[in-house]
């Protein structure tokens, strides 16, 4: 097996393959954890992680829809492999919604930032080295530009937040797709308004409030959860900080 930071393009299966999909997103993803390294505390780190969650959740949930049932289904050891990415996927949902309860100048904040960038990057090496070389060798390129078309689709109307409660897998997370996008997606949108609006800045962060506490209802609907493995399950009402520190290692 060759990871895929070591093929080209071609030898991915072209530019629609999910394979190169994939690595160009990882490709932004460093390039953003380099930014959050060196951005001080406050707005700039604060534009650096809006810009990750961004990239990263959507990303993630159009993995667990699209592709891990793909693996678990023409690969042996499939269940095996995908949950452990699936829990590296729920650690970050964890660590970023404990980031969220924390002042800027709380001193927890640079371990969990540092937790948070070790899990994403493991996450890429995980994919990139064993995961996705193993599809490769399962399914042909025609099919991996079908998958990468698919991821795409789904990864354009994700959820861009983290849903900690949420079930990695479906029925569970499909059927938290379109609430959790619409109230996500808004909220993107609020935040843009009270970045470039000082007139407009509290009314939107309160709507933004607001959406926030209809998706955390959203959320607690045991319905949400069916398909979820007692490895990436969050009880609903458990709070961040207290799932994170005694989560995932």
């Amino acid at each position: 097996m060759t990871s895929l930071a070591l093929q080209t393009q071609d030898q991915m299966g072209g530019r629609l393959s999910v394979l190169t999909r994939q690595k160009k997103d990882h490709v932004r993803l460093d390039r953003l954890l380099n930014d959050l390294a060196v951005a001080p505390s406050g707005p700039a780190e604060d534009r650096v992680l809006r810009e990750i969650a961004r990239l990263v959740f959507p990303h993630a949930f159009a993995e667990e829809s699209v592709l891990w049932p793909v693996m678990r289904r023409v690969l042996p050891d499939g269940e095996e492999l995908t949950l452990q990415v699936e829990q590296e996927h729920q650690e970050v949902n964890e660590l970023w919604t404990s980031l969220e309860e924390l002042d800027a100048d709380d001193p927890r904040r640079e371990p969990l930032l540092d937790r948070l960038t070790r899990v994403l990057q493991e996450d890429v090496r995980d994919e990139e080295d064993e995961l996705f070389p193993r599809l490769q060798e399962r399914v042909s390129e025609r099919q991996l530009q079908a998958l990468g078309l698919a991821w795409e689709i789904v990864r354009r109307i994700s959820p861009t937040r983290p849903h900690p409660v949420v079930a990695r897998r479906p029925p569970g997370n499909a059927l938290a797709a379109l609430p959790l996008t619409l109230t996500d997606r808004a909220r993107d949108n609020l935040d843009r308004v009270a970045q470039r609006s000082e007139r407009l800045r509290d009314p939107a962060e309160r709507a933004s409030a607001a959406l926030a506490r209809i998706a955390g209802r959203i959320e607690d609907l045991p319905i949400m959860r069916i398909g979820e493995r007692a490895s990436t399950s969050r009880a609903p009402g458990a709070t961040a900080m207290a799932a994170t520190n005694g989560g995932r290692a």
